[in-house]
């Protein structure tokens, strides 16, 4: 699991996302638009890897992008997948960048060999340039560790979640090119062997402490940004419906989180266990609007509902303790999304 593997601690300043942010893509900009005679250096081609061991190809050409539509792609989801830096900290992302960005380039090998055997395409040549296989690495702990909470509806049927649009950033820089699904598997595949930690390779491949501090010295006071609000995000494309409702959700997660601060106090003065069910008036409150006045009476002095097994496991795999994940899941009506939420604010 990558809460195993990327532990370490937080970086709220997340500068290691914004540099791979601006430097990258000011690259970028500046072959497509001043230096066009130098897109050549930075072509990712196999081919000249194989034949001609041009092996600086493989470090040249999988950092810049010489496509712009692919260029603002991964830039958008490298902000988005700022979160991984700020929750496990920058040493442990870089790791995580460094394992699926070697181990993306054998699996490129692979797939383009097996290509060329079985279908007798040549697509060696053809590979896209840039820093896009730990791009689509990222999407692995982002499906495994993000939970889904969703904010809307269309035609009553179709979810729009928080992980919706980066899903759609995805989709639209996996079909930007004709290879470009190869460097997107390769990516997938490296990112799920480092996330299961295959043969241990996140000890095999990561960034020594030495390394870190001196990238921190130099990277951090000129790349960091400054550290969240806790005002809610707004996704892009939000309604006015949607926005309202982040802002009353806002204020449930305040209200809850000073019960909790008040719940903690009292146990560190007296001892026990914490009621959680003291943390969640306002969100059973809301979720009762909707009934008559008899159902809600009896919908409060039922029994607490039975706890799922596999939902009590999915939250054990995050790395929460069994009496925590069964307290959260009563309290919250068995809403894995909302129990999941809460704890992993604290």
């Amino acid at each position: 699991m990558l809460e195993g593997t990327l532990r370490g601690l937080p970086n709220n300043k997340a500068p290691l996302s914004k540099s791979l942010l601006l430097v990258p893509s000011a690259l970028s900009l500046l072959l497509t638009l001043l230096l066009p005679h130098c897109q050549k250096f930075f072509e990712y081609d196999l081919q000249a890897v194989k034949n001609d061991f041009q092996i600086w190809r493989l470090m040249c050409g999988r950092i810049i992008c010489l496509d712009l539509k692919d260029t603002f792609c991964s830039s958008l989801l490298i902000y988005n997948f700022r979160i991984f830096e700020r929750r496990y900290g920058s040493r442990k992302f870089a790791s995580f960048l460094l394992g699926s960005w070697v181990l993306s380039a054998l699996f490129d090998f692979i797939l383009v060999e097996a290509m060329q055997y079985s279908f007798g395409i040549a697509a060696a040549s053809n590979l896209p340039s840039g820093f896009l296989a730990p791009v689509f690495a990222l999407f692995v702990p982002f499906y495994c560790s993000i939970p889904r909470v969703q904010v809307a509806q269309i035609l009553g049927q179709f979810s729009i979640t928080n992980k919706t649009l980066i899903y759609i950033l995805g989709l639209q820089l996996f079909t930007s090119g004709s290879y470009i699904w190869i460097v997107a598997i390769s990516g997938l595949i490296s990112g799920i062997c480092y996330n299961s930690n295959v043969l241990k390779v996140h000890q095999v491949l990561c960034i020594p402490h030495w390394l870190a501090k001196l990238f921190s010295w130099t990277l951090e006071p000129i790349f960091s940004s400054s550290e969240p609000t806790n005002e809610a995000r707004i996704g892009m494309g939000a309604t006015v419906d949607i926005q309202r409702q982040q802002r009353m959700e806002l204020l449930d997660r305040q209200l809850m989180l000073s019960q909790f601060v008040q719940v903690r106090r009292q146990r560190q003065q007296q001892g026990g266990m914490i009621n959680w069910n003291r943390l969640f008036p306002p969100l059973r409150q809301r979720r009762n609007i909707n009934y008559p006045d008899g159902r809600q009476s009896e919908q409060q002095a039922s029994p607490p509902l039975e706890v799922s097994e596999e939902q009590v496991a999915r939250l054990m795999e995050m790395g929460f303790s069994r009496g925590d994940a069964l307290e959260a899941l009563r309290a919250s009506n068995n809403d894995l999304n909302v129990a999941t939420n809460f704890l992993l604010q604290h």
